[in-house]
Formats: structure tokens, sequence, C-alpha cells
């Protein structure tokens, strides 16, 4: 590809781009600040699932000062060489001048990208942009060793889905009933359709055709899986079953594979483009820990009602899937090192717990219904039991409407509703 076929491409997106910023109402994202890390030649890192909003992101924390933009998940570019990336370069020197500035929209896409970022970051300032995290983590890595930054950008959190529909909640609102009405009718949304800005702007059909890029453009062409149908149900599977334990033998025997090595494979190819995440049962004692089942979740709730077709029967889970994805959005927005766990013990099961270092910071339990006696029972049985074994005092059951502190054995549990501890502010 030569120097003027690309400045075509250049001007092409870059109309797009403003067309985009003119027409739409641009939700500002809830993260940390992280233009900070291009004060100095350096790369930023925005990962996350596809779709996630990584380059309207990316172009707001870029939004004062003149840069380049290139998408390489771009048809014009199949073909593209490592080689021929310096052009790019080029094109924009001819067009605009020397910028300092650049976005690199899914970059990976062009073999011997990595080399071409290594030798640029030395007098560039540069965002690159993936939907892939053992890529983009995994090259930067080896070939950049602590030379740049890496974020994970999440979909739309309550707040700002909240924000897409023109409701800015103010902490007066969290005492207002009419205000808590629209706002606890707003999460069953929200719960249902997930946080994708694409599905507040198309509506729901848009979920399936992001599941299937995932699937398709992020796991099986990337990473060049044979055994599609098999990889597909496998997918399938795990989305449905969100919430749930499962194991590598488990899976291997619900599928055609043969091979356990495999199914950990394909369990890490969908980790990887961040559709799940897994999160492993906590013990003191790491081989057990490691041996542990682990839970599955999927990372929109909007995607794993699509694929289950359980909202209105099983609201609780739900729920459950919708707390996890927050606590890893608060990790990863907090910049911290706190860690994620579920704690489980013959009959009984805690379903989050937050370590911080060498302490068990907080135990979460999440119950739909509260109010009901057997339920409440069990998760505080298993909450308290939990508090023990761990030495935490920090007890928290996420309910959707019951608020309430109580005393019971000695120890404190705090009720929250969902949609109050999900406006809260960035723990």
């Amino acid at each position: 590809m030569n120097v003027e076929e690309l400045k075509r491409i250049v001007v092409d997106q870059e109309e797009e781009h403003r067309g985009i910023f003119e027409r739409e109402t641009i939700i500002e994202r809830d993260t940390p600040d992280l233009s900070r890390y291009l004060e100095h030649p350096n790369i930023l890192a925005i990962t996350g699932v596809r779709r996630a909003g990584k380059s309207v992101f990316s172009h707001l924390l870029l939004k004062d000062k003149e840069h380049g933009y290139v998408n390489f998940d771009d048809e014009r570019f199949i073909g593209f060489e490592g080689k021929e990336l310096n052009k790019v370069i080029e094109a924009f020197n001819e067009l605009y001048g020397d910028l300092d500035l650049f976005i690199f929209d899914e970059i990976q896409n062009i073999e011997g990208w990595e080399l071409f970022l290594n030798r640029l970051r030395r007098t560039k300032r540069v965002i690159v942009t993936g939907s892939n995290a053992k890529l983009m983590a995994g090259e930067l890595a080896t070939h950049l060793t602590g030379r740049y930054i890496d974020f994970t950008l999440f979909p739309f959190s309550f707040r700002e889905f909240l924000k897409s529909k023109g409701l800015d909640i103010e902490k007066k609102d969290l005492y207002s009933t009419r205000r808590i009405s629209i706002v606890k009718k707003e999460l069953e949304d929200y719960m249902s359709y997930g946080g994708f800005p694409e599905v507040q702007k198309f509506g729901k059909a848009m979920i399936m055709r992001i599941y299937e890029d995932i699937l398709l453009k992020d796991a099986v062409i990337r990473y060049d899986v044979r055994e599609r149908r098999t990889f597909e149900e496998l997918a399938k599977y795990l989305v449905s079953n969100f919430g749930r334990e499962v194991t590598y033998s488990k899976l291997r025997n619900i599928t055609s594979l043969q091979n356990v090595h495999t199914v950990k494979n394909y369990v890490g190819y969908l980790q990887s483009t961040y559709l799940i995440f897994l999160l492993e049962r906590f013990s003191f004692k790491l081989k057990q820990q490691t041996i542990a089942p682990r839970k599955v979740y999927c990372m929109d709730t909007g995607i794993a009602n699509s694929i289950a077709f359980g909202f209105s029967k099983d609201m609780g889970r739900y729920m459950e899937n919708l707390i996890a994805i927050e606590l890893l959005r608060r990790r990863a927005y907090a910049e911290g090192g706190t860690e994620i766990y579920y704690w489980k013990e013959r009959d009984a099961e805690v379903d989050f717990v937050i370590k911080d270092g060498n302490n068990i910071k907080e135990l979460i339990q999440s119950c739909y219904d509260i109010e009901d006696p057997v339920t409440k029972k069990r998760e505080i049985k298993a909450l308290l039991r939990a508090s023990m074994d761990l030495g935490c005092k920090n007890l928290h059951v996420l309910t959707w409407d019951h608020e309430d502190e109580e005393i019971i054995e000695g120890k404190k549990i705090v009720y929250t509703p969902l949609w109050k501890w999900l406006l809260s502010a960035v723990s």
C-alpha cells in the first residue's frame, strides 16, 4: 500500500469519527485520569471487550490535543504488513505535519506491530487499543518490558448507563422516592440489556451481533480455532451457566473435545476476549485454591440474557453476575491490587471475597430476596461461617431493595440495595 492510499484511509476515518462526535451524545466515562501517562513519550494500552467504547474513550483523552488516528480493524488493511507501518507516519506528516500524539485502534491485526511501536515510543506518545488481552499484554510485555501502561475499559457502568438515558443522579436523588423508583426501573433494563454503548443506541438486536463478532474476530480467527462449532457450543455453555462452578474435566465431558488441555486453551481464548472471566475459590492453601472449581461470569449481563433466556425467572443470578462485573471494574479503575474470589465450605458459600494484600477486606453476599426467612438463614449462616474462617468483620449483603443493619452473633451485617451500591463512590 502506498502513502496516497493511506492518506485516503486516514482522512475517511477522521471524518467518520468527527461525525460521531458531532451527531452523538458522548458519555464521559467514570475512569481515573489516564492523560498523565501521556505527558512524556510513552505507550498507553487500552484493552477491553469489543465495542466497549475504547476508541471514543481514547479520543476523549486527547480531545484538546492535535493527534492522529488509525483504525486497523478495516478491510482496506488486509494484507498490510508491519514493515509498511512507517508509511502511516509518513501519511500523517504529509497531511498534518509532525504530530506527537497517535491513537492506533486494533493495531495488533498487523503482524510486527509491536516492533514498530517499540521504535515509535521513543519519540511519540501513543494510545493503542485492543480487544484481546493476551495478544496485547503478551506482545507488549515481551517487547516493551515495562515501558507502557495498560488499562482495561469496561462497558457502561450503571451510572454511565443512566447518563446515556439523560439521568444524571446526584447525592440528594438517593433520598427521593420518585427518583429511586426511576432508578430501580432503569436497573432492571440495565441488567437485561447490559452496558454496551451501541445497544443503548440501536437496541437489543445489537447484542447478538457483538457476541458473534467477539467469537469470530477475537477468538476463532485470531487463534485459528479449527473445531469452530465445538468452540461456539462451549462459549454458549459457559455464558449460559454464569455464576456457577465449572471444571475443565466437566467441560470436556459435556463437549466432543477429548483433551482437557484443549478445553483449557479454549476457555483461555474466551477469557482473553473478555467475554467471560473466572473467579477462583479462596483458600489459605494455594494448592487447594488451584485445584478447586472456578465460578464463571459473563462480562455483560445483556449477552448473558440473550444467550441464557432466563432473565425474569432468575433475577438473583443476573444480580450476582452484575456485582461480579462491578467488582472487576472497581478493581481496574482504582488501579489497585485487590483480588476477588468466592468462598465455599461444605454446604455454605459466600459469593465474593475481597482480598487486599494479606488481608481479607470484605465479604459480600448477593441475595435478591433477603426477606424470605429460609433464604436469609442460609445466606447469613454462610456469611458468619466465612467471617470466622477468614477473620473478616466487614460483612455486606447486597439486596434488590432491602436496606438495614443488624448485629447477629456479635457481628454487624450491612444490607444495601444493589442500585445504591452501584451508584456509590468507587471503593
